[in-house]
């Protein structure tokens, strides 16, 4: 009988196969089925909703919301780059999280990150990223971030120092300092990592203890293969089911969404045919804090939200 190492050799190159005749089958169904996007007409739509050459740009996005763009998720991200050129930063979330959650992969025995190693579990974009010649990618063993551009480096080179995730050195604080603007292209206001810098620089006075106690010392490699820790405190899973990005939360989303295009931060628009919208970094931050000082939060429940005035 074959060793199983020796059978996970046989098995690995015909999952791959599986796997390529799997994704072949499927940009053929999108192909066929889905509403047909270019590139210039990514590039047009961003122009038009207020990205423009020399920005930087945190990219929150879902590939599917495109249709069917020839050339795939690196078309997406070239148009990206190109609407932003020249002189623009691109930063896109390269997350890995063999564990599924931030606590999860904390308990992983024996897992240390290595950015020339692992690649994203966040879907084909990020993947895509990760090939681009030319980008800087953050040390960090959950929230690993990637960036292409003059301000790369800035934005991620000083995350594995960052004493939280999200906190001061994390790519998310820089792109305050640097007035990025966060685009949620195609995506509603739920899944946007944005959100928890204002939980890590409040700390104490953010109105809900929403990171576990425990800060776990994850190992990882740097990029000359040197061994480093990183410090890690996960979210609190009792605090996930009343989140704005739950799919029961649709009346968080829509409210955040209404309340900051009436305070003329939220920048609304359509590319392709995904409804889209962009905020400025440090704008965005400032609203945030302003309002968990007030008591609205992302875990604001749906009761809370019902008593919170206009």
């Amino acid at each position: 009988m074959a060793a199983p190492d020796l059978k996970e050799r046989i098995k690995a190159p015909l999952r791959r196969l599986l796997n390529a005749w799997r994704a072949r089958r499927r940009s053929a169904e999108l192909k066929a089925e889905q509403p047909h996007t270019s590139k210039a007409e990514i590039v047009a739509g961003l122009r038009a909703m207020g990205i423009v050459p020399g920005d930087t740009v945190m990219l929150h996005s879902s590939l599917k919301s495109l249709g069917y763009v020839e050339g795939g998720p690196t078309a997406v991200l070239e148009a990206i780059h190109e609407a932003i050129s020249p002189g623009g930063t691109l930063v896109v979330p390269t997350y890995y999280l063999p564990g599924g959650t931030i606590y999860a992969t904390c308990q992983m025995q024996g897992y240390v990150f290595d950015p020339r190693e692992h690649g994203s579990n966040l879907g084909a974009l990020p993947a895509a990223f990760l090939k681009m010649p030319g980008i800087r990618r953050s040390i960090h063993p959950t929230h690993s971030v990637s960036a292409l551009g003059p301000l790369a480096e800035d934005i991620v080179g000083q995350h594995h120092l960052a004493a939280s995730v999200c906190g001061r050195l994390s790519p998310w604080e820089r792109c305050v300092h640097h007035k990025a603007k966060i685009l949620g292209l195609g995506i509603s206001m739920g899944p946007v990592t944005f959100y928890h810098l204002v939980e890590d620089l409040m700390d104490q006075r953010f109105p809900l203890p929403v990171r576990m106690r425990e800060t776990f010392q994850m190992p990882c490699k740097d990029w000359q293969g040197r061994d480093i820790t990183v410090p890690v405190r996960p979210l609190d899973p009792a605090f996930q089911g009343q989140r704005i990005d739950h799919k029961s939360r649709a009346d968080l989303r829509q409210h955040f969404y209404d309340r900051y295009l009436k305070a003329g931060i939220l920048h609304p628009g359509q590319v392709g045919p995904a409804r889209s919208w962009w905020i400025r970094a440090d704008e965005f931050y400032r609203h945030l804090e302003q309002d968990a000082q007030r008591g609205l939060t992302i875990y604001t429940t749906a009761e809370e939200l019902s008593r919170l005035p206009a």
